[in-house]
Formats: C-alpha cells, sequence, structure tokens
C-alpha cells in the first residue's frame, strides 16, 4: 500500500531520502525511495543505544538506578540527559538531576558502563541484543553509542515495531522509556533552542508541548522518537497507532526545519480514518 504523503521527500533538498510508515501492528502502511540504502544515523543512533541498555537492565547486567558516569550519577540520569555531563565533553556542567543538557558524551559513558557490566564491547553487546533478534542485518554501530550508527529504512521500520509491540523487552519498560523522567527541566534542544520543559524518557526525546520542534503540528504530545544531524529521524506517535521514519543524507539545518513538520502532518492526516 502506497502513502502519497511519503512522495513529499522528492521535494526535500536532499541528495538522497527514505521513509516509511510502520503501524502499531507492524504493518508497513507504505514507503518511498532507497529503503535498503545505508545511511549515518547521527543521533538516531541513542534510541537504539538505550534499546540495548534496557535489555541489559531486563537481564540483569545493570540497574537503572546504580552509580554510572559522574558522581551522583545513575544510569538512569545518563538515558535521560540529567547526569550534568557538557554536550560532547566529559566534563561536569550541573549536578546530576538538576538540568536536562543533552549530551553525547553521557552516551558515550553509557555504553563504558554497559561494556564493563557484560564484559561485551558496546557494538557487539548492542548487535546481539537488539539488532540480531530484530533482523536488522544492514545497521552497526562503529564507534560511539551516541552518534555513530549506520542503519536502513528498512531496518528501522523493524525497531519502530519493535517500539509499538516489544517483543525484546517488558511492555512496561518501554512505556518507562517514553514517560518523563524528572519532569519539568528545561533546557536546550539542539537544532530548536531552549525549551521549557525539555522533556526526555530514557533515552527518547517526548514531544509534549514543545514549539517549535521537529515533529508535526498534529503529533500527539505523547509522541516519542529522535532525529539526528545527518538529517534523520524517527518518531513514534502512540496516539495515532504508527511510527515514521525518514534517512537522508543532508546535515540537519534550515530546510529540515521547514520540511519535516509539514511532512509529519501529511502523514498524519493521511493515517486518519476518514471522518
Amino acid at each position: 500500500m502506497a502513502m502519497q504523503s511519503l512522495a513529499m521527500i522528492e521535494n526535500w533538498p536532499v541528495p538522497t531520502a527514505a521513509a516509511a510508515v510502520v503501524r502499531a501492528d507492524g504493518t508497513v502502511s507504505g514507503s518511498y525511495g532507497p529503503t535498503s540504502h545505508r545511511f549515518p544515523l547521527a543521533s538516531v543512533t541513542k534510541p537504539l543505544a538505550a534499546y540495548a541498555v534496557l535489555v541489559a537492565y531486563e537481564e540483569g547486567a545493570v540497574e537503572l538506578d546504580e552509580p554510572a558516569g559522574p558522581e551522583g550519577s545513575t544510569v538512569r540520569h545518563l538515558l535521560s540527559h540529567t547526569s550534568g555531563l557538557a554536550y560532547d565533553e566529559h566534563r561536569v556542567t550541573a549536578p546530576p538531576g538538576t538540568r536536562r543538557l543533552y549530551s553525547n558524551a553521557g552516551f558515550e559513558a553509557l555504553g563504558e558502563h554497559v561494556a564493563k557490566a557484560t564484559d561485551i564491547p558496546f557494538p557487539e553487546y548492542l548487535r546481539q541484543a537488539v539488532l540480531e533478534p530484530l533482523g536488522m542485518t544492514s545497521t552497526a554501530l562503529d564507534g560511539s553509542p551516541a552518534k555513530n550508527g549506520v542503519s536502513t529504512v528498512d531496518d528501522l521500520i523493524r525497531f519502530a515495531a519493535e517500539l509499538q509491540a516489544p517483543r525484546l523487552l517488558d511492555p512496561r519498560t518501554v512505556l518507562e522509556a517514553m514517560t518523563v523522567v524528572h519532569p519539568g527541566l528545561s533546557g536546550i534542544l539542539p537544532g530548536y533552542g531552549h525549551q521549557k520543559p525539555n522533556d526526555w524518557g530514557l533515552g527518547f526525546e517526548i514531544r509534549d508541548s514543545k514549539s517549535p520542534h521537529w515533529t508535526g503540528s498534529s503529533s500527539s504530545p505523547r509522541t516519542f522518537g529522535h532525529f539526528g544531524q545527518s538529517g534523520t529521524f524517527l518518531w513514534v506517535d502512540p496516539d495515532a497507532g504508527a511510527a515514521c521514519v525518514a534517512l537522508t543524507d543532508r546535515d540537519f539545518g534550515p530546510w529540515a526545519v521547514e520540511a519535516w513538520p509539514a511532512f509529519t502532518d501529511a502523514v498524519l492526516a493521511e493515517l486518519r480514518p476518514e471522518n
């Protein structure tokens, strides 16, 4: 089944783009573009890494509230960008739990923590815990768990289906991942400026009432997901019962700020049953 809204990516000022929509029952409503093309994910790597950390938690290798990262910080703090670590360096800029400081360094600390706890290098742990069981054969992590993933739309459809109907994790764990940790904290959403509040769950950004935002004006407040500076995004809208993946090979910038919300609104409008 084709979705006309997905063809909007034809008009994006990017060399290559692919997109797809997957429903809560795992059926693909539509796809467009080279869905088997491998794209650098940038920060869309983070939800995959977070999912692997949550598998480690369910396996008993780590606890969410055990110490990890800077002094006073826990696995939960690192997953929700409240550890106090700076954006891209292992330097503490705030006490844990007091500010939402989006941090690549925090996800690198998470990767090191899980690798130490499991005695498996984190990229390999991610492969065994998430990628292999979901059949994500074109996805790999080569470097930082914050930003060095490579994947395809076809693979991320599988992950987006998993997020909506979990098989690798207890659904209650996934519900916790999409629930705000430390409600009310404000902070900067990269590319979109200061948000008050800047809500996050465990590795997933939560839309709530953020404005401006990379999702659509019709996206429900419960929408969660992530976008990447390589021009990539994945959102799940539980109220719409669907998820959308879009990957490009042009860095995030004003073009994306303009194009993405209209695209998401068109996708959501097409998913709605006729009134």
